[in-house]
């Protein structure tokens, strides 16, 4: 389990965030970026941060990081599954084999098992709001008495869950220790871009002053549209609404930034998500071709690469 939150006195100065979007197989992307900043810090990246957030993919890969992979063992994993989980060509095959990714990768670990402070960002689908899971009691905002380190539920099933973007996945029920079964969906409907929540578990629950907070944002990147196979033209006819979900996760992520900066202009922060537009970077978050995956994984490199002398200052500098 995450350590206890330390006495003001003998804590770091400053909280240091790492925040990361969903966004599908984009989520590659993220990976270019974090073994350029793991490189950087010159470790594993839970030792190096207090608090890791992740949405969707990014909740896959901050759940590792908080469990003490590093990254290129992350970049494995990747290589190795989401081709198969992206290849499939409707939501029950592609549930059934994001759970074969959870159960292989997590096994039965629970958020008592991380090093770090964690989040993983879901939608419970009835009542349309966020359910975070945490790993440590100190990130806790109220109901202090009854918290349970991921309300009781494998890092798996909350990861699925994260991941679950109906109607492309099919909706994940999870058990609570309390015994409630939620349903729940992809939290990039409620917060594609988790960094809001990071800074507000700083603030509110590790009661860091603003000032002394430090995070560094990684999103997927943003590309043009590929061309479309049958399958997707198919999906279309059957499920008009399926086009909407990628527009809904850009407003998101655009709209989570512009409110981060105007309620927390005084959080230092560096926020890594270009766009490319050249026609060979069509993608999107089905991606499977692992070569334009790998590409994904380069472009992330450079643009840490445009934005390392920011990095360091936001990490490196003293009493950064």
């Amino acid at each position: 389990m995450a350590e206890a939150v330390k006495p003001v006195a003998d804590r770091p100065f400053n909280c240091r965030i790492l925040s990361l979007d969903g966004g599908g197989a984009k989520g590659f992307y993220t990976l270019g970026v974090l073994r350029e900043v793991e490189g950087l810090l010159g470790g594993p990246l839970y030792k190096h941060f207090d608090l890791i957030f992740g949405t969707s993919t990014g909740s896959i890969i901050a759940s590792l990081l908080a469990l003490g992979y590093d990254v290129e063992a992350i970049h494995k994993l990747y290589c190795e599954h989401v081709p198969k989980i992206m290849k499939k060509r409707f939501a029950k095959g592609r549930s059934a084999a994001l759970k074969a990714l959870g159960e292989t990768v997590y096994g039965k670990k629970t958020f008592e098992d991380v090093k770090t402070g964690l989040g993983v960002v879901t939608t419970k689908w009835q009542i349309e709001t966020p359910m975070i899971f945490k790993g440590s009691v100190d990130q806790a905002h109220g109901r202090v008495g009854t918290f349970k380190a991921g309300f009781g539920c494998t890092i798996s099933d909350a990861v699925q869950a994260s991941c679950s973007a109906y109607p492309y996945f099919k909706r994940q029920i999870v058990k609570t220790a309390m015994g409630d079964y939620i349903e729940l969906v992809d939290g990039g409907y409620c917060a594609n871009n988790p960094t809001l929540y990071g800074i507000a578990d700083a603030v509110a629950a590790l009661k860091y002053d603003p000032s002394d907070c430090r995070v560094l944002s990684i999103g997927c990147g943003n590309y043009p549209k590929p061309k479309e196979g049958w399958h997707k033209r198919l999906y279309r006819r059957v499920l008009p609404t399926l086009p909407v979900l990628d527009k809904t996760m850009a407003i998101n992520v655009a709209s989570m930034e512009q409110l981060r900066l105007i309620l927390f202009k005084d959080v230092q922060t560096v926020r890594i998500n270009d766009t490319f537009e050249r026609p060979e970077m069509a993608t999107d978050l089905f991606e499977h071709n692992l070569q334009k995956l790998n590409d994904l994984r380069q472009r992330g490199a450079e643009s840490f690469a445009s934005r390392e002398e920011d990095i360091k200052q936001l990490l490196l500098k003293e009493n950064a």
